[in-house]
Protein backbone atom coordinates (compact mmCIF):
# COMPACT_ATOMS: atom_id res chain seq x y z
CA UNK A 1 0.00 0.00 0.00
CA UNK A 2 1.59 3.44 -0.51
CA UNK A 3 1.79 6.02 1.48
CA UNK A 4 1.87 9.63 0.70
CA UNK A 5 2.75 11.99 4.02
CA UNK A 6 3.11 15.79 3.44
CA UNK A 7 4.29 18.27 5.71
CA UNK A 8 6.02 21.74 6.17
CA UNK A 9 2.80 23.54 5.81
CA UNK A 10 2.10 26.83 8.30
CA UNK A 11 0.92 30.27 8.54
CA UNK A 12 3.51 32.45 6.66
CA UNK A 13 3.16 36.42 6.32
CA UNK A 14 3.28 37.62 2.50
CA UNK A 15 6.54 37.56 1.16
CA UNK A 16 7.51 34.72 3.05
CA UNK A 17 9.06 31.40 2.57
CA UNK A 18 8.17 27.82 3.26
CA UNK A 19 9.22 23.87 2.27
CA UNK A 20 7.11 21.49 1.63
CA UNK A 21 8.36 17.52 2.26
CA UNK A 22 6.16 15.07 0.66
CA UNK A 23 7.59 11.40 1.77
CA UNK A 24 6.53 8.47 -0.76
CA UNK A 25 6.44 4.90 1.02
CA UNK A 26 5.50 1.72 -0.46
CA UNK A 27 6.32 2.71 -4.04
CA UNK A 28 9.28 2.51 -6.51
CA UNK A 29 9.65 6.38 -5.90
CA UNK A 30 12.74 7.51 -8.37
CA UNK A 31 11.06 6.18 -11.19
CA UNK A 32 7.53 8.14 -11.33
CA UNK A 33 6.89 11.92 -12.47
CA UNK A 34 5.62 13.56 -9.05
CA UNK A 35 3.77 16.93 -8.46
CA UNK A 36 2.53 19.35 -6.33
CA UNK A 37 -1.10 20.42 -6.27
CA UNK A 38 -3.01 22.81 -4.29
CA UNK A 39 -6.26 23.06 -3.40
CA UNK A 40 -9.13 25.70 -1.65
CA UNK A 41 -12.40 25.28 -0.36
CA UNK A 42 -15.17 24.52 -3.10
CA UNK A 43 -12.47 23.84 -5.89
CA UNK A 44 -10.46 20.85 -7.32
CA UNK A 45 -7.40 20.23 -6.62
CA UNK A 46 -4.92 22.21 -9.42
CA UNK A 47 -1.39 21.11 -10.35
CA UNK A 48 0.99 23.63 -9.60
CA UNK A 49 4.57 22.14 -10.37
CA UNK A 50 5.78 18.52 -11.40
CA UNK A 51 8.84 16.54 -11.89
CA UNK A 52 9.67 13.48 -14.57
CA UNK A 53 11.62 10.88 -13.12
CA UNK A 54 14.77 12.33 -15.12
CA UNK A 55 14.74 15.61 -13.47
CA UNK A 56 12.90 18.19 -15.60
CA UNK A 57 10.27 20.21 -14.25
CA UNK A 58 7.62 22.43 -14.84
CA UNK A 59 5.40 25.16 -13.33
CA UNK A 60 1.81 26.66 -13.46
CA UNK A 61 2.51 30.57 -14.87
CA UNK A 62 0.96 31.54 -10.72
CA UNK A 63 4.01 29.56 -9.41
CA UNK A 64 6.93 29.85 -11.99
CA UNK A 65 9.75 31.65 -10.31
CA UNK A 66 8.74 31.47 -6.98
CA UNK A 67 8.03 27.72 -6.74
CA UNK A 68 11.08 24.96 -6.69
CA UNK A 69 10.09 21.66 -6.89
CA UNK A 70 12.87 18.90 -6.08
CA UNK A 71 12.88 15.61 -5.24
CA UNK A 72 15.35 13.07 -3.09
CA UNK A 73 15.34 9.74 -4.11
CA UNK A 74 17.17 8.40 -1.28
CA UNK A 75 14.89 9.50 0.87
CA UNK A 76 11.81 8.88 -1.76
CA UNK A 77 10.57 12.69 -0.72
CA UNK A 78 9.57 15.47 -2.90
CA UNK A 79 9.80 18.91 -1.93
CA UNK A 80 8.31 22.44 -2.80
CA UNK A 81 10.29 25.23 -1.80
CA UNK A 82 8.10 28.29 -1.98
CA UNK A 83 9.17 31.79 -1.78
CA UNK A 84 7.64 35.52 -1.90
CA UNK A 85 4.23 33.76 -0.58
CA UNK A 86 1.52 35.22 -1.78
CA UNK A 87 -2.27 35.39 -0.10
CA UNK A 88 -3.33 33.78 -3.30
CA UNK A 89 -1.13 30.93 -2.39
CA UNK A 90 -3.12 30.07 0.49
CA UNK A 91 -4.60 26.29 -0.30
CA UNK A 92 -4.04 23.09 1.05
CA UNK A 93 -0.87 21.36 -0.57
CA UNK A 94 -1.19 17.31 -2.31
CA UNK A 95 1.64 15.88 -3.98
CA UNK A 96 0.74 12.74 -5.84
CA UNK A 97 2.51 10.60 -9.39
CA UNK A 98 1.53 11.69 -12.75
CA UNK A 99 -0.43 10.60 -14.98
CA UNK A 100 -3.81 11.16 -13.12
CA UNK A 101 -5.04 7.90 -14.25
CA UNK A 102 -2.07 6.01 -12.41
CA UNK A 103 -2.39 8.34 -8.75
CA UNK A 104 -1.80 6.69 -5.70
CA UNK A 105 -4.38 7.18 -2.73
CA UNK A 106 -3.83 10.59 -1.57
CA UNK A 107 -2.37 11.70 1.75
CA UNK A 108 -3.73 14.16 4.06
CA UNK A 109 -2.52 17.41 2.74
CA UNK A 110 -0.65 20.19 4.36
CA UNK A 111 -1.90 23.72 4.98
CA UNK A 112 -0.72 26.50 3.88
CA UNK A 113 -1.72 30.04 5.23
CA UNK A 114 -0.60 33.28 3.65
CA UNK A 115 -1.65 35.90 5.64
CA UNK A 116 -0.47 39.07 7.69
Amino acid sequence: QVQLAESGGGLVQPGGSLRLSCVVSGSLFRAHTMGWYSQTVGKQRELVAWMTAGGITNYDDSVKDRFTISRDNAKNTLYLQMVNLKPEDSAVYYCNKLPRKTQFPWGQGTQVTVSS
